[in-house]
């Protein structure tokens, strides 16, 4: 890489160039998908989830290198959550952890959380029975 200006630091500039968890799993207990490609991005988000808590988290993701590095950076933040931590996940996690990203691609960081909120719903719609432990938990953090 140069010394030229760049919209972005070396965190998001290492998740982009060399992102983590890329790809599919088989046999996902959730997946995610959001965005449009008239508007650009697309990202989707499976997940592994074993004794209620994320075991594996993997993306793809048709965007640019924020959305890249902001998908990268989400599924390793989630790993090892339960289902309920990882329901109040949020984009400035993703944010925070990639050291800031331009103002005017913060909505990268936003689809990231709504692939894995996505991804979560799809797992809990399997598993009806879970999803009334999670709303009660989340009934009780509010």
């Amino acid at each position: 890489m140069s010394d030229t200006y760049t919209l972005y630091n070396n965190t998001v500039m290492d998740h982009f160039m060399n992102p983590r968890n890329m790809g599919d799993i088989k046999d996902a207990d959730g997946i995610g998908e959001v965005g449009a490609a008239a508007c650009g991005d697309i990202m989707k988000i499976s997940l592994k989830i074993r004794d209620g808590k994320i075991e594996d988290a993997r993306f793809k993701t048709f965007g640019c290198g924020s959305a890249i590095a902001s998908s990268s950076m989400a599924t390793e933040l989630i790993k090892g959550r339960t289902v309920d931590e990882a329901l109040s996940f949020s984009n400035q996690e993703v944010v925070d952890a990639l050291g800031g990203l331009p103002p005017v691609k913060i909505h990268c960081s936003v689809l990231a959380e709504e692939a894995l909120k996505a991804a979560l719903e799809d797992y809990l719609k399997k598993h009806p029975e879970l999803a009334t432990q999670a709303c009660k938990s989340e009934v009780v953090a509010a």
